[in-house]
């Protein structure tokens, strides 16, 4: 393997922050590449209106934004490779990469690899995936046009995807364990004003229930202040109940070293994790803030740090 086909940094994972990673570090001409299994974007690409991110004054299609991202990025040459990371080791001064096309080495390394959705673990949820049980309103939402829906969860992402659910169903329930809802105001003020939304609290989802034929019929429910037990009836199950990060391509001993008792990277202000060249950005870091703003922040920190350290240590 010669110099030149080592990389100065190797990105892995295209949200985001991996676009604005790689962005910065082909404007800065180093030799780094990003590795993408499907395609670029990450959980942003799903969204279906983002309105906060600077710039936009009128808001826009999350596809549509990480297309943009993607454009520029191929403007000043990233190199973004569609292969699969299924292995790094990160124990040595070249960090080594291991695709389903082959194997990499890098000076320095920035996990971009996210999130993804976390599950209930109730019987019926494996069974009716893909058949009522949806982990993206914005992916099958219009499948379920003039039905009836519910959404499991009490966060901010939850409550926008009912929302934004009650552009195709007759009616969407929220069904969450708590009474106090962890959205923004601004997300609960717009579901309480709207007729097709109904919120059920103190309840947890007990099973999923359907038929092979229809698919999703209903959800048992348990609620837990009143001790009871009920049934309710709907065509599709959206759930949102918090995210595990993608970390599986860390090698177990390096897991020791970077990750915190919740299994995301640790970084410091930096993005740096405790292993030399080795950074990490967006929603698979600790303290994560979950907004496409702050994975772009991340991305260009890491990068930057990145340039120094490979400038120091191998030159």
């Amino acid at each position: 393997m010669t110099e030149n086909s080592i990389l100065d940094v190797a990105i892995i994972g295209g949200g985001p922050g991996g676009l604005a990673a790689g962005i910065y570090g082909a404007r800065a001409l180093m030799n780094v590449a990003m590795f993408e299994r499907l395609g670029v974007g990450g959980e942003a690409a799903k969204t279906d209106v983002i309105e906060n991110y600077p710039g936009f004054e009128a808001p826009i299609n999350g596809f549509e934004l990480m297309m943009k991202f993607q454009s520029q990025a191929e403007r000043f040459g990233l190199d973004i490779r569609y292969e699969e990371v299924i292995e790094t080791d990160l124990s040595q001064p070249l960090k080594k990469i291991i695709t389903t096309e082959g194997e990499y080495l890098a000076k320095s390394v920035i996990f971009s690899t996210g999130s993804h959705h976390r599950h209930l673990d109730v019987p019926g949820e494996v069974e009716y995936a893909g058949k009522g049980v949806s982990y993206c309103a914005t992916c099958d939402g219009a499948f379920f046009k003039d039905m009836t829906v519910c959404v499991v969860g009490g966060g901010d992402s939850s409550v926008k995807e009912a929302v934004y659910l009650t552009r195709f169903a007759k009616k969407v329930y929220i069904i969450h364990r708590r009474q106090e809802f962890r959205a923004e105001k601004i997300t609960m003020d717009i579901a309480k004003k709207n007729p097709k939304i109904e919120f059920i609290v103190d309840t947890i989802v007990e099973e999923i229930v359907g038929t092979p034929e229809r698919g999703v019929t209903g959800v048992k429910l348990f609620n837990k202040v009143e001790n009871r037990k009920s049934e309710l009836e709907t065509d599709g199950v959206f759930i949102f109940v918090g995210m595990l990060p993608n970390v599986e391509v860390i090698s177990e001993e390096d897991k020791k070293l970077i990750l915190d008792e919740g299994g995301y990277i640790k970084t410091d202000v930096n993005c740096k994790t405790p292993i030399d060249g080795v950074y990490a950005i967006g929603d698979v870091r600790a303290q994560s803030k979950r907004q496409v703003a702050v994975a772009v922040g991340d991305g260009v920190t890491a990068l930057m740090d990145a340039e120094g350290y490979v400038e120091k240590s191998f030159h």
